[in-house]
């Protein structure tokens, strides 16, 4: 699905998404992500919902996000409580949903001025 785009060029934003890939400013990824408005970290070490683990969300616990949306593939799944737990511990809000509502919610909560993060699972 293509996504309309209204953001200002400087910022990450998320411009389609389809089946196993994501495309933010009309670069195509194909490998789990985390993208912020002014960051991006490639290849993200949790490469499926299978592999997540608390280490992977602990990492991204100092982004500086006030809410991170994880995208757990082409469909909704929920991780165990101590997967989630370091963001948690950290203050950080969580949205568990799948990797098009990520990307969709992302894009509104970034227009908003919000402290995002999205980390998508893509594998």
């Amino acid at each position: 699905m293509k996504l309309h785009r209204e953001i200002t060029a400087a910022l990450n934003t998320f411009t389609a998404y389809g089946p196993g890939y994501v495309v933010v400013n009309d670069k195509r990824i194909e490998r789990s992500v985390v993208v912020l408005p002014e960051r991006m970290i490639p290849d993200w070490p949790a490469t499926s919902f299978e592999a997540l683990t608390a280490e992977h969300l602990a990492a991204l616990a100092s982004l500086g996000s006030e809410i991170l949306l994880l995208g757990t593939g082409a469909r909704l799944r929920f991780p165990s409580r101590e997967i989630l737990r370091p963001l948690r511990d950290a203050g950080i809000g969580v949205e568990v949903m799948d990797v098009p509502a990520a990307c969709r919610t992302y894009n509104i909560l970034m227009a908003e001025g919000r402290r995002i993060a999205a980390a998508l699972l893509l594998g």
